[in-house]
């Protein structure tokens, strides 16, 4: 299957280690969050967040921010792995969510695919799940591709 001019049988580099992508994250929101990454396929990056009391709201819900946070991440995280980082990287230029259920404890698992990869921009859908695998939110983030500076 292609999308855009990416064939996504092929679109992730491989061996990448997911120590290397959680070690990458370290002293970020993303870890002070918990955020870990979990599983790359060829199409996809998917990641899990624990509902606790750095990811809740005050009622005790799973803070909606606290979902576009690992929205962003993963579609950041999967944008800069289809690029060649010795030329270009990528940053968020617009979010959005819909939040359908709410989460009171375990863990949620958000995962990225893609919708579009162009040579300047990418859109990525992510779907984060409950862990009896019900819709909690999904996301769709648009990756502006940038070129390194010389």
């Amino acid at each position: 299957m292609f999308v855009g001019k990416v064939n996504l049988s092929t679109m992730f580099p491989e061996g990448l280690s997911f120590k290397a992508l959680n070690d990458f994250s370290d002293g970020s929101m993303v870890s002070h969050l918990g955020i870990e990454f979990i599983e790359l396929g060829k199409d996809y990056l998917k990641a899990k967040m624990p509902v606790d009391h750095r990811t809740k709201q005050p009622l005790g819900l799973l803070h909606g921010g606290a979902s576009v946070v690992l929205a962003e991440t993963l579609g950041s995280g999967a944008a800069s792995l289809v690029l060649d980082a010795k030329k270009q990287y990528a940053v968020g230029l617009e979010i959005n969510a819909n939040h359908i259920k709410s989460v009171k404890t375990g863990f949620v698992y958000g995962t990225a695919k893609p919708l579009h990869i162009g040579s300047k921009t990418h859109v990525w859908e992510v779907k984060i799940k409950n862990e009896a695998d019900s819709l909690v939110c999904v996301s769709r983030i648009t990756m502006a591709v940038l070129d390194l500076k010389k």
